[in-house]
């Protein structure tokens, strides 16, 4: 009973995992004490297909050498529960001079395997097929007409993760844990090739970076914040990515990044920062959206060099607010079906009246460099209490409750445990009041209010009339 409310707790505070704090989490800095990075071998590539829940993405990010357009390329390996598998293959084409609105596609993929060692995937009418050298990928997918892709994707330097494996690890016995974040980047890469719309082909010869990302456990349970940067210019390629756990991992902060030229990793590890130096109130999904940022990494080189380099400025008119949950597929809904707080947002920005600079020091030696910006903010869950009427619960409370359950005698040992039982469950009733308070947008919280809540989650509450109707209750609409 009290590991139930536990998890009502936690579900109070936007997730619906237990508040095992922080140290339920080793984080990749923790191997990047000892080694920052390692880089990527052939067999680092190789598609995990876990047959517990998780989600595997394959990303592939394309600057067009005549900067007019940005785009996208993935694939989403996704397991729900052991039971389910989907696939699904995403490209968006951004056109930045606003001559078109964006192109986004999606589309459910069948009949989907792997190479015999797992480097390569297919599906009918998509490939992803790394090379024998480990060198490029050549992409292709002719599952949505209106964008048929074409793309070779060569690595300009070497890949690389944070630490030796790029692992960080969820779970209350680290030696076997139940979940695993991973990131492994190409930073710095040549494309080459198109992608076709039914306005004829859109030539991407240019610069790309490649995300290879396995969350092995519920996407929500893992991370509740994102920030993702890849910053190209004519000679360096800076790229960042920065999540924030959940409060059932004690907002844990986890940031991955490095910097690169042709031919040579610069810096590579953990020691990263992300600050939204400037923010608004977005008013439909009431998340701080970022105006202005800045990026910083620091490290050293293979030959002991100091590396600090910075990049910060405005974003600019955002590229797209894409709500997640009006656009991914239905496999990604039923993960996070049910979860408290949970409501994704990505917001998008690629600044272009003012192109921003990689300020970079090396040694002695100081460069600056102008270049292009792919950023994206994610707003996933946070925790919000926006009321607790809840103010301590006396013995008396506590023997009066039992009363009206038929308990004749308590035990004067047991009073904290049922305190704290008690507590988190009233705070779950309160918070589920004013999520529907707010859905009728009214002012106060009704006796009906907490009947209807306590009948949604299927259990009594002592001192209340079980006999009540709230069949009018607008369950499905919420």
């Amino acid at each position: 009973m009290f590991n139930w409310a536990k998890q009502k707790l936690a579900d109070v505070a936007g997730t619906q995992e237990p508040i095992y704090g922080p140290t339920a989490i080793r984080t990749v800095a923790e191997e990047a004490k000892e080694t920052s990075h390692t880089e990527l071998t052939r067999d680092d590539l190789k598609w995990k297909a876990m047959d517990s829940t998780s989600v595997e993405t394959q990303s592939f990010y394309l600057m067009s050498e005549d900067g007019k357009h940005l785009a996208l390329a993935q694939v989403i390996y996704s397991n729900v529960a052991g039971i389910h598998t989907t696939v699904q293959f995403n490209s968006k084409i951004f056109y930045l001079d606003g001559s078109k609105p964006h192109l986004w596609c999606s589309t459910q993929l069948s009949n989907h395997g792997f190479s015999e060692d797992k480097a390569s995937f297919y599906a009918d009418d998509c490939a992803l097929d790394l090379s024998e050298d480990g060198t490029n990928y050549k992409i292709k997918s002719l599952n949505d007409q209106r964008s048929i892709v074409n793309l070779k994707i060569t690595r300009k330097a070497p890949g690389f993760v944070a630490g030796k494996t790029g692992n960080t690890l969820y779970g209350t016995d680290l030696e076997n844990p139940w979940g695993s974040m991973r990131h492994a980047f190409w930073p710095r890469c040549a494309a080459e090739g198109t992608i076709t719309t039914p306005d004829g082909p859109i030539d991407f010869t240019g610069k790309a970076f490649y995300s290879f990302a396995l969350q092995g456990m519920k996407p929500h349970h893992a991370a509740a914040r994102w920030t993702f940067a890849d910053f190209q210019t004519p000679t360096y390629s800076a790229v960042l990515m920065q999540f924030v756990t959940p409060p059932s991992y004690g907002t844990t902060t986890v940031t991955i990044g490095g910097i690169a030229k042709d031919g040579e990793i610069i810096i590579g590890g953990v020691d990263s920062t992300v600050a939204h130096t400037r923010t608004k109130t977005d008013s439909e999904s009431e998340w701080p959206e970022p105006e202005a940022i800045k990026f910083t990494w620091s490290g050293k080189t293979k030959d002991g060099k100091a590396v600090e380099a910075v990049i910060e400025g405005d974003l600019g008119q955002r590229l797209d607010r894409v709500d997640v949950m009006a656009e991914v597929p239905a496999f990604v809904k039923r993960i996070v079906a049910g979860a408290a707080g949970t409501k994704p947002y990505i917001y998008q920005y690629s600044p272009q009246e003012k192109k921003l600079t990689l300020k970079l020091k090396i040694g002695d030696e100081e460069i600056s460099e102008e270049g292009q910006l792919f950023s994206e903010a994610t707003f996933i869950s946070e925790a919000k209490i926006k009321k607790d009427a809840i103010r301590g619960i006396t013995k008396p409370d506590i023997r009066r409750l039992a009363r009206r359950g038929g308990v004749k005698f308590i035990s004067g040992t047991i009073y904290d445990d049922i305190r704290e039982v008690l507590v988190a469950r009233l705070k779950l009733i309160i918070y589920d009041c004013i999520q529907y308070v707010e859905y009728r947008k009214a002012k106060t919280i009704t006796v009906q209010d907490v009947l209807f809540t306590v009948r949604r989650f299927g259990q009594p509450l002592y001192g209340f009339d079980p006999g009540t109707n709230t069949e009018s209750s607008p369950t499905k609409k919420r």
